[in-house]
């Protein structure tokens, strides 16, 4: 019985936190688009890399 005491006021603040936390996410855009990153991880580049960026061209026989 003396464990609710503690348990009690200690999974309220949890809950608060957790609800701090989700309110942060969904204010700062990190919901905004789901589809988008899973998306541009299988985009084949298949241009070389330019001068510009640092990357040299690749060389043909």
């Amino acid at each position: 019985m003396e464990s609710l005491y503690l348990l009690i006021p200690l999974s309220v603040v949890l809950v608060f936190l957790i609800g701090l936390i989700f309110w942060w996410s969904v204010r700062s855009g990190q919901f905004d688009d789901l589809e988008g990153p899973g998306y541009r991880v299988v985009i084949d580049d298949d241009d070389p890399p330019s001068k510009a960026s640092g990357g040299e061209a690749p060389k043909k026989p």
